[in-house]
């Protein structure tokens, strides 16, 4: 045990980085399960059936996908109690972001058993997803704090921008909540839809990315000339998967939302909570 517990204190910044990229698995393979229409593979919670804990094989393969998701979960928790250990001796925000996380990480499982118990409501599924993508958020802010580079503090316009950016890209992915939860890929053949017009739905949703893209590349142009380099580098990463999620988001479309895309699309969405988060975290000062 000692040789574990010292194991996990000399690879902080390595369990940091697994906490961000397991939980940004996790959002790929819940939205395997939506798309696979498995949703419902396991019918209750936290049971997979009454008066069964695990998956049965006359669950058949959705039973299959919703219980490998589902205990995906403990990977997860594995993976947060070691970074726990590893921040213990820690202090201040280091600790407290990696028990932030660790305490996460099952109450986002609870969020998801009520999705189960409520037949998949589209807005408790959005609630689900977006806790995840908050989720993503402690986790860069964690590895910023253990392996983030060295900076000054940005300047207040791009740091007044920096949050606009991130504010704009909060309701672009709960807009991306809103289109899901119009469209055909509920998670079951049974579950519910939110009643909204698909189409109009996706062009509010598109005209938010648009604003997303033109204040993430004023940022990056602002950063630039203020020779923050740093914070010029990250919008442009940001701008880079925002530019691909917009080209990934109208094929999709165009296409009548094949599984695969809207795969990708859902693993993009992380990708842009991850920036949003990094972005902002670099406009303050570390040395």
């Amino acid at each position: 045990m000692s040789a574990l517990l010292a194991w996990c204190r000399a690879h902080l910044t390595a369990l940091a980085i697994a906490n961000l990229v397991a939980n940004i698995v996790i959002v790929v393979t819940g939205g395997a399960v939506r798309l696979t229409a498995s949703g419902l593979g396991c019918p209750t919670w936290p049971n997979c059936t009454k008066g069964r804990l695990v998956y049965h094989e006359d669950l058949g393969l959705h039973g299959a996908i919703e219980f490998g998701n589902r205990m995906l979960t403990y990977v997860l928790v594995a993976i947060a109690v070691a970074c726990v250990v590893a921040a213990w001796r820690r202090p201040g925000v280091v600790r407290r972001l990696a028990l932030a996380i660790a305490i996460g990480i099952p109450m986002q499982g609870v969020v998801g058993g009520i999705t189960v118990l409520t037949d998949l409501n589209p807005w408790i599924v959005a609630i689900h997803l977006l806790l995840s993508m908050g989720m993503i958020g402690l986790c860069v802010w964690l590895v910023d704090e253990v392996a983030g580079p060295t900076r000054p503090a940005a300047g207040a316009p791009t740091r007044a921008l920096a949050w606009a950016v991130l504010a704009v890209g909060a309701v672009v992915l709960w807009l991306g909540t809103v289109v899901t939860g119009s469209g055909p890929h509920a998670g079951d053949e049974k579950a519910p839809r939110n009643g909204l017009d698909p189409a109009t739905a996706s062009h509010v949703h598109g005209f938010a990315v648009w604003a997303l893209v033109l204040l993430t590349l004023a940022l990056m142009v602002l950063a630039a000339r203020r020779n923050e380099r740093t914070l010029a580098f990250f919008a442009s990463v940001l701008l880079g998967i925002e530019l691909a999620q917009g080209v990934l988001g109208y094929v999709q479309y165009y296409t009548d939302l094949p599984g695969l895309l809207v795969g990708l699309h859902m693993l993009g969405a992380a990708l842009v909570a991850a920036g949003l988060a990094r972005v902002v975290l670099t406009t303050r000062a570390r040395a």
